[in-house]
C-alpha cells in the first residue's frame, strides 16, 4: 500500500512538471517572461490580506460545486448541467428574497429561507437531467448541455424582463438587495465566515456520505457497474436520481451564495463559470473528496492571482486557464499510463 501511495504521488508529480512545462512553453512562444508570470500569479493570490480573502471567496463557490460534483461521478455520472443548477439556484435565492423583502420577517429568517430556495432550485433542475437520462433515454452530457443553455436563457429573461430595474434593463443585473439581507461579512472584507463554514460543512459531510455510509456502499456500486448493482439488488435508477438532487443541492447553495455574498443581487454570468472549473477539479483529485479543499483552493488562487499578469505584465488573465486545462489533462494522461503499464491505485 505505501508503494501504491509514492508511485501515485510520483505520476502526479511528473503530471505537475509537464503541465507548467507546457505553460512554460506557451508563454516562451508569446515572448513573456515564464518566471515573472509565474511570481505574478503567487503574489497576486496570497500577496496580502485582502488578496488572500479574495481567493477564499472564489473558493467556496467552487467547492460547493465540486463537494457537489464528487457525488454524481461517484455514481458513474457525468453532470455537465451543474452551471445550470447553479444559475437557477441563484434565480430561486433571488426569487425567495425579492418576495419576502418587505415582509415583516426576521432578515435572518429570510436569508436562511433563500439559501433554502436555492438549494431547492438546484435539486429540482438536476433531477429533471436525471429524468431526461432515465425515462427519456437521454445522455447526462446533452441533457446537462442543454439544460445550461436553458437556465442561462432564463437568468437574462428575468433580469431583462420581469425582474429589470426600473425604467432600463442592465447587464449589471438586477436591482441590489439591502445590505440586512446579504450574508454577514469580515469587517473591511467581502469575506462571509458563514459562507466559508457552509463550504467546508458540506465537502466534510460528502467525505463521510461517500466514505462510511450503506448509501455511498451502494453510490459507488452503481458508479462501477450498474448491471452488476441491479442484479444484486441495489435500485440504480432511484441511485442515480438521488445522485442528480444531492449534486444540485450544493450547486444551488453555491449559487445562493453568490447572490448572497458576492453581487448580492442577481447577474447574467451569476455561476462564474465555478461549475465547469469544479468539473476539472473533480477529475484532478480522482473524485477523492479528502483532496478537494486544497486543490479546489489551488485553482481558486490560480483564478485571483491571474488578475495580475494583465496589470503588471499585459499578459492576458486566460493564461491560468491553460496552467488549469493542462494540469488536468496530464493528470488524466498519467493515471492512463498507470494503468497500462498495470500499476493499481
Amino acid at each position: 500500500m505505501r508503494n501504491s501511495r509514492w508511485t501515485n504521488l510520483i505520476f502526479q508529480l511528473i503530471a505537475v512538471i509537464l503541465a507548467l512545462g507546457f505553460t512554460t512553453l506557451v508563454m516562451l512562444i508569446a515572448k513573456a517572461p515564464p518566471l515573472d508570470a509565474f511570481k505574478n500569479i503567487i503574489i497576486g493570490s496570497i500577496g496580502s490580506w485582502t488578496k488572500i480573502s479574495d481567493v477564499l471567496i472564489s473558493w467556496t463557490p467552487l467547492l460547493l460545486a465540486t463537494t457537489g460534483l464528487l457525488i454524481t461521478f461517484t455514481a458513474g455520472l457525468w453532470n455537465i448541467g451543474i452551471e445550470g443548477q447553479m444559475m437557477i439556484g441563484a434565480v430561486f435565492s433571488t426569487w425567495v428574497l425579492r418576495l419576502l423583502q418587505e415582509s415583516t420577517l426576521p432578515p435572518a429568517l429570510i436569508l436562511g429561507l433563500a439559501i433554502l430556495g436555492g438549494m431547492l432550485g438546484g435539486a429540482l433542475w438536476a433531477l429533471l437531467t436525471g429524468v431526461l437520462k432515465t425515462f427519456g433515454g437521454v445522455n447526462e452530457i446533452f441533457g446537462g448541455l442543454g439544460l445550461n443553455f436553458v437556465a442561462t436563457s432564463i437568468n437574462l429573461w428575468l433580469i431583462f424582463g420581469p425582474w429589470k430595474r426600473p425604467g432600463v434593463a442592465s447587464m449589471s443585473g438586477t436591482i441590489p438587495f439591502p445590505e440586512t439581507l446579504w450574508l454577514p461579512t469580515l469587517p473591511g472584507s467581502r469575506l462571509s465566515l458563514w459562507a466559508l463554514g457552509l463550504a467546508l460543512i458540506s465537502i466534510v459531510l460528502v467525505y463521510f456520505l461517500l466514505r462510511g455510509t450503506y448509501f455511498g456502499l451502494r453510490l459507488k456500486a452503481v458508479g462501477k457497474n450498474a448491471k452488476a448493482a441491479y442484479l444484486l439488488g441495489v435500485p440504480t435508477w432511484q441511485y442515480s436520481l438521488a445522485a442528480f438532487a444531492l449534486c444540485g443541492i450544493f450547486a444551488g447553495l453555491a449559487g445562493a451564495m453568490q447572490v448572497l455574498v458576492v453581487y448580492h443581487r442577481l447577474i447574467p454570468s451569476i455561476s462564474s463559470g465555478y461549475g465547469y472549473l469544479g468539473l476539472m477539479v473533480a477529475m484532478l483529485v480522482n473524485y477523492q473528496a479528502l483532496w478537494a479543499a486544497p486543490v479546489a483552493f489551488f485553482f481558486a488562487a490560480l483564478n485571483i492571482g491571474s488578475i495580475q499578469l494583465p496589470v503588471v505584465l499585459k499578459l492576458d488573465s486566460t493564461l491560468s486557464g491553460v496552467l488549469q486545462g493542462t494540469l488536468v489533462l496530464f493528470v488524466l494522461l498519467m493515471q492512463g499510463a498507470r494503468q497500462k503499464l498495470g500499476i493499481r491505485n
